[in-house]
């Protein structure tokens, strides 16, 4: 009967988050939800702007209002980001929330996938790190990279307390990262960053959206980011940024030359080529065999990602594999 009980909560969600929205529309003003209503946390709709632990406040990509959920993704408030913001004031007060402080890691997805594909790399890094990890969901599909970009930085800007920021991606979350570091350029870079891991990253024109581009099933499911990542690569490369910080890289495939899709010049984990995961300044490389899909589930990118954060190197400091400038 368990399947029932989250049938009801989805549609209860649905209607509620409708209703929500309709309310908005017409011009009610925002309010806090009278009993924490139950969501799907935001797929392909909602940005992530705010963490206060695992408190999050996110933006909806079309009404462009904003919404509370906790870390269970109940919505606590709706409306404008000043209302949720306050409320969530209100919450840290009421419950007692202590202050964040210390290390933590931002966890981003990539295209067309959501937040919870990277829960078991973020529970790993928690474990096993020590780290307070925020997994960032964001409607990778629906917004260009540069405004994910800037949805990240109001993520990193407002994490007040923390004092050291490691960064985590899997495929096209390293483009957003790297597209916020350009938009950082002639300014003073955040001195908390510290290091970067890389998983699978199209840091060079994605063979297949290129190949692909055309295809309407493929426009439809990748939006104008898949785009961007193939033919239009050449235009956001401008926008990129390498990090000035320590970064590895993992990239999947067979060690061979041919990967893992035969459809594809090189090895490949079989969607991202071992060729185009390569960075110039890379401080270690690795490659991994691992899907491109599940990398992030990989028990040894897993450890490799954890030991390069921990000590800038996936295996050793006599195994590194920099990538020269």
């Amino acid at each position: 009967m368990g399947w029932i009980r989250r049938f009801a909560a989805v549609g209860v969600a649905t209607v509620a988050s409708l209703g929500g929205a309709v309310r908005l529309w017409a011009g009610e003003p925002s309010h806090p939800a009278a009993v924490p209503m139950p969501t799907l946390g935001g797929k392909q709709f909602w940005a992530d702007e705010l963490f206060f632990h695992q408190w999050r406040i996110q933006r909806n990509v079309y009404t462009g209002h904003y919404r509370l959920l906790d870390a269970d993704d109940y919505r606590h408030a709706w409306g404008s980001y000043d209302h949720c913001l306050a409320v969530l004031e209100e919450i840290k007060v009421r419950r007692k929330l202590p202050p964040m402080r210390g290390k933590a890691v931002i966890v981003l997805h990539g295209l067309a996938h959501s937040r919870e594909g990277m829960a078991g790399l973020a529970q790993f890094l928690q474990e096993q790190g020590g780290y307070q990890v925020f997994n960032v969901g964001y409607p990778s599909t629906r917004l260009e990279i540069g405004e994910h970009a800037q949805a990240l930085k109001h993520i990193l800007d407002h994490l007040e307390g923390i004092d050291q920021i490691d960064l985590v991606a899997h495929s096209m979350g390293n483009i957003v990262i790297r597209h916020y570091l350009g938009d950082q350029a002639g300014r003073k870079p955040d001195p908390r960053l510290h290091r970067f891991v890389m998983l699978g990253p199209p840091n060079h024109e994605a063979y297949l959206a290129s190949v692909a581009a055309d295809n309407a099933l493929f426009q439809l499911i990748t939006g104008q980011p898949g785009q961007q990542l193939g033919r239009q690569w050449e235009h956001l490369q401008e926008h990129l940024a390498t990090p000035s910080f320590e970064f590895g890289v993992i990239a999947g495939g067979r060690g061979a030359e041919r990967g893992y899709n035969p459809f594809m010049p090189g090895d490949n984990d079989g969607v991202v080529s071992v060729a185009s995961t390569r960075l110039a300044g890379a401080a270690d490389f690795a490659v991994l065999p691992a899907l491109h899909t599940f990398m992030m589930n990989d028990a040894k990118v897993r450890e490799y990602t954890l030991r390069f954060l921990q000590h800038g190197y996936f295996v050793s400091p006599e195994r590194k594999q920099p990538i020269a400038k």
